[in-house]
């Protein structure tokens, strides 16, 4: 295993980086959360009669996952009650609560934490889960979502993942008897015969500078893969070093390349989708866009809104989410984790907090949270929910996660605005590529 301090920070912790061959998208024959000597079932470890109360603490107005998850757990622990509680302004408050007198006993962290002192506390006060006494089957987790301490603790639970492609509209795939692209060649020869097909843009997304935008979802994966092979590339990008800005080349040329040949249109998307959530989803649900780019976060947001597009409930079609096949052997998946767990080392209830978080640590329990929300499960199961399902068996050689990359925030925003400033024609790939360092405008 190899690791790399992509934060420095006064907890020193950082993310456990694993080699590509590594990041493997398959369990091992026993699978998640089962032993070759038990049956993958929940069996309690503590007296079933006992009584107390467990809070969590978030920042969702409603998280609909877990309370299920409340539910399940009552089955095993019907005198326990667990709370969640939503917190207004969490990132501002979070660290306040966790030292009062009703601190939760788990709450949300997130990796941008790390980098912020003011955060230290939520690291200084959470349990080790990977604790050996504690018994949670941790390589239930997918490589690619686990991060550890500098010594190689795990304090962190992933919950949630995420990744960046597109919804594709599989009903206009098969009206047209087209197969998905799987590599850059057939991508374009898909939106080559989809503009023949009266699609005058094949692919749609958001026209903005976020990771939820459409140049994100479309070119950043295959930066990502630039990086990690090339081995000074990433401290020369995060240091902000000109030159460097030549391994953006190759995305930015694909990105260009498919807005010049109007295979993807920013003004139009501009003009015809106002954000990167919620109207990307009800765009896309008008039925006519082949490939909709964007986040996993958009991805969950579709459930509830097909019952609010009028378009939709007239017209309904399959639709499933892929990586976009922008390389010349396939497209890259890049793993992110958007909301983990952590525990209150301090919790008056440890011992049933502990207990709640080994339940919850299973392929059945996360995977039952992830397809609620309709996020990608931290697991290896992609099979839970149909619209994730081309993620099962993805190759590993093309499987990585964010951390791996080795790159600070920095470098993700000049990627973006140069992405944006491209496909927008406000600077060729030449300037963008001469410009990396001052690219990005707070």
């Amino acid at each position: 295993m190899v690791k790399s301090e992509i934060f420095e920070m006064k907890l020193l912790i950082k993310k456990a980086i694993v080699v590509v061959t590594s990041v493997g998208m398959l369990l091992s024959a026993t699978g998640c959360g089962q032993t070759s000597t038990d049956t993958g079932e929940f069996e309690p470890k503590l007296s079933t009669d006992t009584e107390c109360q467990i809070r969590v603490a978030g920042s969702y107005s409603n998280f609909e996952s877990l309370e299920s998850e409340f539910e399940r757990f009552y089955e095993y622990y019907p005198n326990v009650t667990l709370n969640y509680v939503y917190m207004d302004d969490y990132d501002n408050t979070i660290v306040s609560a966790l030292k009062g007198d009703e601190a939760p006993d788990i709450y949300v962290t997130a990796s941008w934490m790390l980098d912020e002192e003011r955060m230290a506390p939520l690291f200084d006060n959470a349990e080790v889960l990977s604790d050996p006494s504690l018994n949670i089957d941790l390589d239930c987790i997918r490589k690619g979502a686990r991060w550890t301490t500098d010594n190689g603790d795990v304090i962190m639970l992933p919950i949630f993942t995420r990744s960046y492609g597109m919804l594709v509209n599989m009903d206009i795939f098969e009206k047209n008897n087209l197969n998905i692209p799987e590599n850059y060649a057939e991508l374009m020869d898909v939106c080559a015969k989809l503009q023949e097909a009266g699609y005058d843009t094949p692919i749609m997304g958001a026209n903005g500078t976020t990771v939820s935008g459409m140049y994100y979802a479309f070119a950043f994966p295959l930066f990502c893969d630039e990086v990690i092979k090339d081995k000074d590339g990433g401290e020369s990008l995060n240091t902000m070093d000109k030159s460097a800005g030549e391994l953006m080349r190759t995305s930015l040329s694909k990105l260009n390349e498919f807005v010049e040949l109007g295979y993807l249109n920013p003004q139009v998307c501009s003009e015809e989708i106002a954000d990167d959530y919620d109207a990307v989803i009800m765009r896309f649900f008008q039925g006519d866009v082949p490939m909709m780019l964007g986040s996993g976060d958009m991805v969950s947001g579709t459930s509830k809104r097909e019952s609010k597009s009028e378009a939709f409930l007239d017209n309904p079609f399959k639709y499933k989410f892929y990586i976009v096949p922008l390389g010349e052997d396939g497209g890259y998946f890049l793993d992110a984790v958007n909301l983990f767990f952590s525990v209150n080392k301090n919790s008056s209830n440890l011992d049933m907090t502990n207990e709640f978080i080994r339940f919850l640590t299973r392929e059945k329990e996360l995977g039952n949270m992830a397809t609620i929300k309709r996020l990608i499960t931290p697991t290896n199961d992609f099979s839970l929910d149909e619209v994730y399902a081309s993620l099962d068996g993805f190759p590993e050689e093309r499987s990585f996660s964010y951390q791996e990359t080795g790159l600070s925030d920095g470098v993700n925003k000049e990627f973006r605005a140069a992405a944006y400033k491209v496909a927008n024609g406000t600077m060729t790939v030449d300037e963008a590529i001469a410009a990396y360092g001052t690219l990005w405008e707070e």
